[in-house]
């Protein structure tokens, strides 16, 4: 475990503001300082990700270490977003958890064929959304050796 890292910035795609919300909360309950950013759609985040305005500011917007993708959204769902970030080879190495509230077995399994790095189903109440934040900021923010941004973002 290395405690020298720099945190990494977590980027969140979920159209939903009260699950946004109810994340936020629980990274704060949690103690992760690490910086949280918002997208609403897969539009948003493949701007985000490709640096197109309002996002191309890496000061504001700077590159995620780590993504949590939704599978359900609007304009462009997860399962898209998913298959175009993983056949990016500026974005490829970017760890993607999917944190939905879809249970569906082919959702599972086209999302590891697809690339994903974990598929976590939403939890419904508040403590199991904590329990879930604890267990993902130590693995993917503590116990794991992420790559480093590629030089220059994604641009």
């Amino acid at each position: 475990m290395n405690s020298l890292r720099q945190p990494i910035t977590i980027l969140m795609a979920d159209d939903d503001p009260d699950d946004r919300l109810m994340t936020q909360e629980a990274f704060a309950e949690c103690r992760l300082h690490n910086p949280l950013q918002f997208v609403a759609d897969g539009e948003e985040l493949l701007d985000y990700l490709n640096r197109r305005a309002p996002y191309d500011d890496d000061v504001a917007y700077p590159m995620p270490g780590l993504v949590l993708l939704d599978l359900n959204m609007p304009r462009k769902d997860g399962r898209e977003v998913l298959r175009e970030i993983k056949s990016d080879p500026r974005l490829q190495s970017i760890p993607v958890v999917i944190l939905t509230t879809s249970k569906a077995e082919e959702d599972v399994v086209r999302s590891y064929k697809d690339g994903v790095n974990s598929f976590i189903s939403k939890p419904v109440t508040f403590t199991a959304l904590i329990d879930v934040v604890q267990t993902l900021g130590k693995y993917w923010l503590q116990v794991v050796d992420l790559p480093p941004e590629p030089e220059g973002g994604a641009s």
